[in-house]
């Protein structure tokens, strides 16, 4: 799945050329395109540790050789200088060093460090994404034949169950976004119950973006002393201040609790469904990586 794409045109007089960058969860590749054609490509993947620059070439009709190099000017937009036989004759931000975001210091060691560090938690953390995964279809699936007041109960059920089961294996099925599928699940369920109302059940997403919001935003009203450190510790390649990046978690969280209830009030039911299993998450990551862009701590001299 690619989250962002971004289009970058190189002039070449007689052609109409152009690299197009797409970045997802785990691969960042990049494509040239030549009069419309694809003619090259790169990939790599970050999580894995290949943090490099894309490098993508092609010989022209004319039998000159166009080579670009594309990557990260900043932590949010990307670059391309293009040469041609050799000579540059374009570059997308003059002046912009084209690398990638290796963290506040420009330590290659601390860049390569992190990226092991990242692989390793992707893979701890992946059978507890399949079983968030599974969980939201689950609920999705039965919502779609019942109704969500039994949906909620079910993957409740389901939840507790995974909870049981993970008394037996080795493999985190609770990690991160597991465990809190399941505690949304028992929320939607503990609404259901008390309210026997579908209504309830779709606002649970709201009641905790505004339960999670308050806890962040009183977190950076008091300094940053308390959440905003810890998390800060898991994004250090991203250098955030923390009491920016609480305020920023907590803007993140009304957004998200505001998206949902103008969803629950203008949408049908069935559309809420799709957005909450489908949409949301989608959401949440993209204000996510927008708010890391403005909770960097102050550049100094």
């Amino acid at each position: 799945m690619w989250f962002f794409r971004y289009e970058r045109p190189i002039p070449v007089p007689g052609h109409e050329v152009r690299a197009v960058i797409r970045s997802g969860l785990k691969q960042i590749e990049t494509t040239l395109f030549v009069d419309g054609v694809a003619v090259a490509s790169d990939l790599t993947n970050a999580l894995a540790g290949d943090t490099r620059n894309h490098h993508v070439a092609a010989t022209l009709p004319d039998g000159r050789r166009l080579a670009v190099e594309a990557g990260y000017v900043n932590i949010w937009t990307v670059g391309v200088a293009a040469c041609l036989d050799g000579a540059l004759i374009h570059e997308s931000h003059p002046g912009k060093t084209i690398a990638w975001p290796i963290g506040p210091k420009g330590d290659p060691a601390q860049a390569a460090a992190t990226a092991k560090r990242n692989a390793e938690q992707w893979e701890r953390n992946k059978p507890s994404l399949y079983a968030d995964i599974a969980l939201g279809i689950l609920f999705f699936a039965v919502a779609k034949f019942t109704d969500l007041t039994t949906a909620a109960l079910v993957g409740a059920a389901a939840g507790l169950g995974l909870v049981v089961v993970q008394r037996f294996v080795k493999v985190d099925l609770l990690g991160g976004m597991a465990m809190f599928g399941i505690v949304m699940l028992l929320i939607s369920a503990g609404f259901s119950v008390a309210f026997q109302d579908d209504w309830a059940v779709q606002m649970r997403s709201t009641v905790l973006g505004v339960i999670a919001a308050v806890i962040f935003l009183t977190d950076a009203a008091f300094g940053g002393r308390w959440i905003g450190p810890r998390m800060s510790r898991y994004l250090v390649q991203f250098d955030p201040e923390p009491r920016r990046l609480a305020f920023g978690m907590g803007v993140v969280g009304l957004i998200m609790a505001a998206a949902n209830w103008l969803v629950v009030e203008v949408a049908s039911e069935d559309q809420w469904l799709f957005y909450t299993t489908f949409l949301d998450a989608v959401l949440a990551m993209s204000l996510f990586f927008v708010m890391l862009k403005f909770v960097r701590r102050p550049a100094t001299a």
